[in-house]
């Protein structure tokens, strides 16, 4: 299971925090249910650490409170560099999901395949 998630599932829900970022700011704890609502097993110790790395990206920017202690709530906002990154991700998933979920169950003609 850590393979799976290592390998496929932290790529899942970083483009899950970037579309949900690109509704409004996020917020720690409320990703953490979000993700949890879709099934998805995230701790803090994983979560907090993976918005880091999306802000050290430039895909997300931390706006925290200078009044704010160290355990205020921190709204993770879209950068303009994760919206980029959010549009070319969603072109792909519409490309991935016509052929691996449409033409799997064989509803479509296969999409531009060259033979």
């Amino acid at each position: 299971m850590k393979t799976l998630i290592r390998e496929i599932l932290l790529s899942f829900w970083k483009i899950h925090l970037l579309h949900h970022a690109a509704e409004g700011p996020i917020y720690g704890q409320w990703a953490i249910g979000e993700l949890r609502r879709h099934g998805y097993d995230i701790s803090p110790g994983t979560l907090y650490p993976l918005l880091r790395r999306m802000e050290r990206h430039g895909w997300l920017r931390c706006e925290r409170d200078p009044q704010g202690g160290k355990n205020s709530r921190q709204p993770y906002v879209l950068t303009e560099e994760g919206d980029k990154v959010l549009n070319l991700i969603r072109g792909q998933l519409k490309e991935l999901y016509q052929e691996v979920i449409i033409e799997a169950e064989g509803d479509h003609e296969p999409l531009n395949r060259v033979v």
